[in-house]
């Protein structure tokens, strides 16, 4: 296992944890700002998918990552 795979797997595992830490909080956490650039999260965005961390474009911008 090279540095790049441990590195992987080492972010997944945080992501599954963090993941697991919020359905076991029972209620949703809810942002009002983009975690990316600090923008506000338009108010119809938030009410339509309620659990979004990311305006649009950098929605847009994550995807395109992946």
């Amino acid at each position: 296992m090279d540095l790049l795979d441990w590195a992987a797997d080492l972010e997944e595992a945080f992501r599954a944890a963090s993941i697991q830490q919020h359905r076991q909080q029972g209620e949703a956490t809810f942002t009002t700002h983009c975690v990316d650039c600090d923008e506000v999260i338009p108010a119809p965005r938030r009410a339509a998918l309620p659990h979004t961390t990311r305006c649009i474009d950098c929605q847009q911008d994550e995807e395109k990552r992946q």
